[in-house]
């Protein structure tokens, strides 16, 4: 494959450093279209809405409205052709195995230099997978917060996006309103969320979403 005409998307909510990726790596990657999305919303909604055949998605874990590792688990499942590198500033040997362990194709820290970036994401829209020099990765255990991540990972991605509102604390008029459909559509989606992720109410569908938080996994 040859590098260059590629489509790939930088989800970070920090703008210098999304300008500061985009101009450091446009000279290693030659006529790329390089999108960009502030927030897991605004990336779900650039999912939805663009046309380009994505090649990469580069994604912090911390962006507001991933949870953790919830958004990674959500585009694995629903965009699983698309490879989805992890950048963090996180770097523990946790942190790691849990992104690789969530269908990561790689795993870059914010400390590393251009010339390591450049190099993870070549390897990875070969085919590979990247993690940094050394690095061990350890058995995630088959706790509770994996079983709640294979749940969410059944989630359709509208139904994603009705979850993260109620995490936000949206009421369902305020939800409808914003899908521009009935409140009767949104305990619809509601009802579906909560079967699949085995939990009564709203409260414990948004406390099973902050189990993925990224301080609140552990491993074995």
């Amino acid at each position: 494959m040859k590098l260059e005409n590629l489509n790939i998307i930088i989800a970070d909510d920090h703008p210098l450093f999304r300008n500061a990726l985009r101009q450091a790596l446009s000279s290693a990657f030659n006529n790329t279209q390089w999108f960009e999305a502030d927030s897991a919303e605004a990336l779900q909604q650039l999912m939805d809405k663009n046309a380009a055949p994505f090649d990469l998605i580069m994604l912090d874990l911390q962006m507001p409205g991933s949870h953790g590792y919830s958004t990674l688990i959500h585009l694995r499942s629903h965009y699983p052709d698309i490879p989805v590198v992890v950048i963090s500033a996180h770097e523990d040997i946790n942190t790691v195995s849990r992104a690789i362990h969530y269908g990561s194709s790689g795993f870059i820290p914010k400390s590393s230099s251009m010339e390591t970036l450049a190099e993870a994401l070549n390897a990875v829209l070969y085919g590979d997978i990247w993690l940094p020099a050394g690095t061990q990765i350890v058995p995630v255990s088959d706790d509770a917060t994996d079983q709640m991540a294979s749940r969410l990972s059944d989630l359709t991605p509208q139904q994603y996006k009705v979850l993260q509102m109620f995490a936000e604390g949206l009421l369902n008029k305020q939800i409808a309103y914003d899908f521009g459909v009935s409140e009767a559509t949104i305990k619809a989606h509601a009802t579906a969320i909560f079967r699949k992720l085995g939990v009564r109410n709203r409260t414990q569908a948004v406390i099973a979403l902050q189990q993925l938080e990224m301080e609140k996994v552990n491993l074995s």
